[in-house]
């Protein structure tokens, strides 16, 4: 595929998806460059809503297909909080340290045990003649109380990896794309591209 547009504007999540595609796409452009692109209302009530809204908007936009992901935290003892909530979870606009802060008194008072959470990321790709596949990946963990690692972002130095022992944040590029969410619904998109060529 000669381009693809990803519709993000998170300089981190273009980083991961760029890693993860390579050999695939030859150019990969970010929602970001494209100035008058507007902000998608993600408004959907599941993950699968939400990216598929982002990537229809992309390729009707811009005329090529787009890939779109919506991924989050679901949290058990929280009813699946914060969902398709994640980025916002403390307040429209919040950033990163302001979520971690709320989910980490939000789960002030679930014992350890209890914590379970899984990181779930839908793809949505969309072309402008109107195909549309959906992707997905889940990876299973638990929330700690304290920050650990410098790596990833988001929610990672709180997710601690289930049978790793190590919170997201904690691991390398390579290892975090063998295994996120992320890694999981792009090497089903991976395989589909395959599948075209």
């Amino acid at each position: 595929m000669k381009q693809l547009v990803v519709a993000t504007r998170n300089k981190g999540k273009i980083v991961e998806i760029k890693a993860l595609l390579t050999g695939l796409v030859d150019q990969i452009i970010s929602a970001a460059d494209f100035a008058e692109l507007p902000e998608t209302v993600e408004d959907g009530s599941t993950f699968e809503e939400n990216a598929l809204k982002k990537a229809r908007e992309a390729a009707r936009f811009s005329g090529l297909p787009a890939l779109a992901d919506d991924s989050g935290l679901a949290v058990d003892a929280l009813n699946g909080r914060p969902g398709v909530f994640s980025a916002r979870f403390a307040g429209e606009g919040a950033g990163d340290a302001a979520n971690n802060a709320r989910l980490i008194e939000e789960c002030a008072n679930i014992p350890d045990k209890q914590r379970q959470a899984a990181f779930i990321c839908v793809l949505a790709y969309v072309t402008p003649e109107g195909n549309e596949q959906l992707f997905s990946g889940r990876v299973a963990g638990r929330i700690i109380s304290e920050p650990r690692g410098d790596g990833g972002f988001g929610y990672d130095p709180l997710f601690l990896v289930e049978g790793l022992e190590r919170s997201m944040a904690e691991l390398n590029l390579a290892e975090k794309n063998s295994l996120s969410h992320r890694a999981q619904a792009f090497r089903k998109f991976r395989d589909y591209l395959e599948s075209l060529a």
